[in-house]
């Protein structure tokens, strides 16, 4: 077996990993033509479409409407063995909808020791105010790309691979 096929991770561990990350790194195209990649925090639907929000005016904006193409990243680890990331291409749709943006701007934010405040229960000026200026961004995920190196065997470094 290949390492490359030892170290995928399985869908249950694609959709663990996604859903309990916090940050994702998104790529997009850049009018001169080099990526241009930017930390975002970020929500999952039931489907693995990853929603973002950002303000109207940002340059991953101008980059998506330019070129829906997109590429996500999430990694992490410290040591070779504990490396796992899992890399995300997809097509980036730029949504307008208020209540969603600050839905996700909501639970993008919180954190398990800090309660998340029902976004559907604030006032409309608090909810503008939060997100009047800023868009929703969906990436519907088309391929993963995964690796976990804890699936190594024991005692396999980069200079054996």
């Amino acid at each position: 077996m290949s390492h490359r096929t030892e170290i995928r991770m399985t869908d249950e561990e694609i959709r663990d990993y996604l859903t309990n990350s916090r940050t994702i790194i998104l790529i997009t195209n850049g009018r001169r033509g080099y990526p241009h990649a930017v930390a975002m925090f970020y929500t999952t639907d039931d489907d693995l479409t990853v929603n973002m929000a950002t303000y109207g005016r940002s340059q991953k904006i101008k980059n998506i409407e330019r070129d829906s193409k997109v590429t996500l990243l999430i990694e992490s680890g410290e040591k070779y063995e504990e490396l796992r990331g899992l890399m995300i291409e997809g097509r980036a749709e730029v949504v307008e909808d208020l209540d969603k943006t600050v839905a996700v701007m909501v639970e993008g934010t919180s954190s398990p020791d800090q309660p998340m405040p029902d976004a559907s229960q604030l006032d409309e000026d608090i909810k503008i105010a939060m997100a009047g200026k800023r868009l929703l961004i969906r990436v519907k995920p088309e391929r993963f790309v995964s690796w976990d190196h804890s699936k190594l065997s024991s005692g396999e470094t980069p200079a054996a691979l």
